[in-house]
């Protein structure tokens, strides 16, 4: 049987700070008097959960092991945790479960042929493939061209991009990335919630462990907890070749769990903007640049 992980510091200081940020009046209990800290105190919470407090105490020391998932469930619903924050509640719990076998980590292998052609078949927007540690696995040509700053970087480790990487370690990125604080929140939102998945995923340890030792915005990131599983929205870019350019962009989970590249990310400007001009430009700049010189 393999020993399970410890992650009760994770366990410990998520609970605390999802508990924090709560205030009594936003859960229906009185505001009270004499709070030392913000947000709500323990007993509140082992309160809405419907559990003891030694035992709600217990488990925001760590103690996640065997707890079912019918109180983890009644945990998240006290502490109004989101979908991917309860997901990576139930994740830390799973981790520190004992199992009969160790997870299969996610290989690292070159993606399908097919799933190329797709992203290759993609010619007015930007399509890459990337895994759980932000990593970019597979482009095509447009998307190459809109991250051009990134996979020129000197972040760019053996020729492979990763987002974080780039975002914390290269001065450019804060030219690039118009909303660099929203993007540095996300991208550290996205490790954490890979990091409850996959506790065990030693290149993802070290690329925190770089992180943190390199970046204190990223450290500050790290210790506030975000969780997230998914990003899409809006994304202001500044780009050297068309400037200012704002596009959409939405993911896909790839149906392969055992493969690290499972995340399609697609950029797309809306129809009949400026951003989509630029984006044409941007497109024919990026067949150009492909073409082999004669």
């Amino acid at each position: 049987m393999d020993t399970p992980a410890d992650n009760r510091d994770d366990i410990r200081d998520f609970l605390a700070t999802r508990r924090a940020r709560l205030s009594p009046e936003a859960v229906g209990l009185p505001a009270g008097s004499r709070r030392r800290v913000p947000g709500l105190r323990r007993e509140e919470v082992a309160v809405l959960s419907g559990v003891s407090t030694e035992w709600y105490t217990r488990l925001e020391k760590g103690h996640i092991s065997g707890v079912s998932e019918d109180v983890l469930g009644a945990v998240a619903r006290a502490l109004r945790l989101s979908d991917d924050e309860r997901d990576y509640l139930f994740d830390l719990a799973k981790a520190a479960r004992p199992t009969l076998r160790p997870a299969a980590p996610p290989k690292e292998r070159s993606i399908d042929s097919p799933v190329q052609w797709l992203m290759d078949s993609i010619t007015m927007s930007a399509a890459f493939l990337r895994n759980g540690r932000l990593d970019v696995i597979a482009t095509n040509h447009l998307a190459r061209a809109l991250h051009a700053p990134m996979f020129e970087s000197p972040t760019a480790v053996g020729g492979q991009a990763n987002f974080a990487r780039f975002h914390f370690l290269d001065p450019v990125a804060r030219d690039f990335f118009v909303d660099w604080e929203g993007g540095a929140s996300a991208t550290v939102a996205l490790l954490r919630g890979e990091a409850g998945r996959r506790p065990a995923d030693r290149a993802l340890r070290e690329l925190i462990g770089e992180l943190s030792t390199h970046s204190r915005e990223f450290t500050t990131l790290w210790a506030a907890h975000d969780v997230r599983t998914r990003h899409e929205g809006i994304k202001p870019l500044q780009h050297p070749i068309v400037g200012f350019i704002e596009l959409t962009y939405r993911t896909a989970e790839l149906g392969d769990p055992s493969n690290a590249a499972r995340t399609l990310n697609v950029y797309t400007a809306e129809p009949g903007t400026p951003n989509e001009d630029r984006l044409k430009v941007l497109a024919s700049w990026a067949v150009s640049s492909a073409e082999p010189q004669a």
